[in-house]
């Protein structure tokens, strides 16, 4: 007589978990600090620079780790600076302010793997609140600013393997407290900030092929201490800050946010944030979305996307 076993019956249970984010603290800084940069290293650590009480100093964190390393210190004091990492992994630090709150001209570069900083050419103008961007070709353009005095339309390139300077195309609009991102053709866009007569709602594209810089549609209203972020689609977002800032007049943060179409230079309303925000941060995280953080004396976050 011959059995035949039944075959065994399994059931596969697939569960899914989905993990909210949350925020944890990580290791201080050696030095508390304000108006300060920071950057991102080739090897994933974060290096910040300068600000108010930081100065001269500057230190690394390891995401890994939690813990920040002082590095070697600048040369010069600085706050109100830009910083950019280069794409030989080095990261350049520009103009802004000394301890004398006057605007800077020079330079320098800071070597990961060395821990040393070295002055590089001096800026053909002193400036501080200006924006540096890294065009395709790995040269970094600085524009605009307050200058000794004045504010600036000017603006110039930095060839890293040169260490040099050179006078680029002058914006249409002097501006401060602007921002700029680099859109997907290497162009690069610049909104806002405060001009002469105030906060400014204007935006000019400089083609970085031809060194010229070309008027663009009008946000909806005029921002400074905004965000900006080119989207992974290519559009650029702009966020929050205030209308009035140094004109005497009482300002109250926006809670709007507009979104600007480079194939057709016109700017859409995309609604409100929850919170109105000026002087926060604006990322784009891997999935795409931005995140957007902080609100002056907030601390509050939220996401687009």
């Amino acid at each position: 007589m011959t059995t035949t076993a039944e075959p065994e019956s399994t059931t596969t249970i697939t569960t899914t978990t989905t993990e909210e984010a949350v925020w944890m603290l990580t290791g201080s800084m050696n030095t508390a600090r304000y108006y300060h940069t920071a950057s991102i290293l080739p090897n994933g650590n974060v290096l910040v620079v300068g600000g108010d009480a930081g100065w001269n100093s500057a230190e690394v964190y390891n995401p890994f780790t939690g813990f920040w390393t002082t590095t070697g210190t600048m040369s010069t004091t600085r706050l109100f600076h830009t910083q950019v990492t280069l794409t030989n992994g080095d990261v350049l630090v520009a103009g802004g302010t000394g301890s004398r709150i006057t605007p800077l001209s020079g330079a320098e570069v800071y070597n990961p793997s060395k821990g040393r900083w070295t002055i590089t050419d001096n800026m053909d103008t002193a400036r501080a609140y200006h924006t540096a961007s890294i065009l395709p070709n790995g040269n970094v353009l600085v524009t605009g600013g307050s200058g000794i005095s004045t504010l600036l339309s000017s603006a110039e390139v930095y060839n890293p393997s040169k260490g040099r300077w050179t006078a680029t195309g002058n914006m249409n609009t002097a501006r401060f407290y602007h921002t700029a991102s680099i859109l997907p053709n290497g162009n690069v866009l610049v909104t806002g900030g405060s001009g002469i007569s105030g906060s400014l709602s204007s935006a000019e594209v400089y083609n970085s092929s031809k060194g010229f810089w070309t008027t663009t549609g009008n946000m909806s209203t005029t921002r400074i201490f905004h965000t900006q972020v080119t989207l992974t689609n290519g559009n650029v977002i702009v966020a929050g800050g205030v209308t009035n800032a140094f004109t005497g007049v009482n300002s109250t943060a926006l809670s709007s946010a507009e979104v600007y179409n480079p194939s057709t230079g016109l700017w859409t309303s995309i609604g409100t944030m929850s919170s109105a925000r000026a002087f926060h941060t604006a990322s784009i995280l891997a999935n795409g979305n931005v995140l957007f953080a902080g609100m002056g004396n907030g601390s509050n976050a939220e996401l687009y996307g």
